[in-house]
């Protein structure tokens, strides 16, 4: 939310809590795996409300409050027992989950293929130039459709791919600056970054308990490098790796994503357990 005049910016207060959305205290055990991983989330809700942005930010979106539902939605259908790799992205697309509630979710994607539903409603404050349509939103974000997409021919139906995967972003937040411009966490000032990430890199840490899974695998550098270092300083076993993000700003990966990442994937041995032949 844009504070007055100010370039100061907060996340609006959100009418979900975690007592209106279902998710009262309660031992884990009670919890089934979807559950847990949406109170780890609304818990990051609530400390990241308190942080505020100043230049280049004058934006700040927060899917994970405006389109809650369908997200939600994403979450129960697809979290489950059992899966041993997390996929890891950095934080929303404005195309993407900006829209949809979904890490990496074209619109189309999100709606053909992973069939999720829901509600999505709008930032307090918006851009002019980025306006939250939806589901309804026309506009396909290239990492999305390339990373679904891939995952679709791979897998045939999303049963396969959930069988033993889930996909998740290290921040749920998007950054834009005045003009509209996408900024990354890593082009936040550095003081403002780090206590921003701190937080992420805990939920980080919890999620990947409540998984249960062996491998983190980030899309990208930034979120491999992240996660590899949250992962380890807080004592938490499991395997981190990498792909190469399939952002069109990546001009090796406007030369074949697909090849890159299926490649990689078969060195990590993930490939076998994806393929629907």
């Amino acid at each position: 939310m844009l504070n007055g005049n100010s370039a100061r910016v907060t996340l609006e207060e959100s009418t979900a809590s975690c007592e209106s959305a279902g998710f009262k205290p309660a031992t884990e055990l009670s919890l089934t795996p979807s559950a847990r991983f949406l109170q780890v989330e609304l818990e990051l809700n609530l400390h990241l409300r308190q942080l505020e942005f100043g230049e280049p930010v004058r934006y700040v979106y927060s899917p994970l409050e405006y389109a809650w539902d369908t997200h939600r939605c994403f979450v129960e259908k697809y979290c489950r027992a059992g899966q041993s790799v997390l996929f890891l992205g950095m934080n929303p697309g404005p195309f993407g989950m900006a829209q949809t509630g979904v890490p990496f979710g074209e619109v189309k994607s999100v709606v053909d293929w992973l069939q999720v539903t829901g509600e999505v409603g709008r930032p307090a404050v918006e851009h002019p130039k980025r306006r939250i349509s939806g589901l309804a939103c026309t506009q396909s974000e290239v990492s999305g459709a390339r990373f679904w997409g891939f995952f679709r021919k791979l897998c045939g139906e999303p049963e396969l791919f959930f069988r033993h995967c889930f996909v998740h972003n290290l921040c749920p937040l998007i950054f834009m600056s005045a003009s509209g411009k996408n900024l990354t966490p890593p082009e936040l000032p550095a003081g403002e970054r780090e206590k921003l990430l701190a937080l992420c890199d805990a939920a980080l840490c919890q999620a990947v308990q409540v998984l249960g899974v062996s491998m983190v695998i980030g899309v990208g550098r930034v979120a491999e490098q992240r996660a590899r270092r949250a992962l380890s300083a807080a004592g938490v076993d499991v395997r981190v790796e990498g792909v190469m993000h399939p952002s069109p700003r990546n001009p090796l990966a406007n030369k074949g994503w697909e090849a890159v990442a299926r490649a990689k994937l078969a060195e990590l041995g993930v490939l076998t357990q994806l393929s629907n032949t």
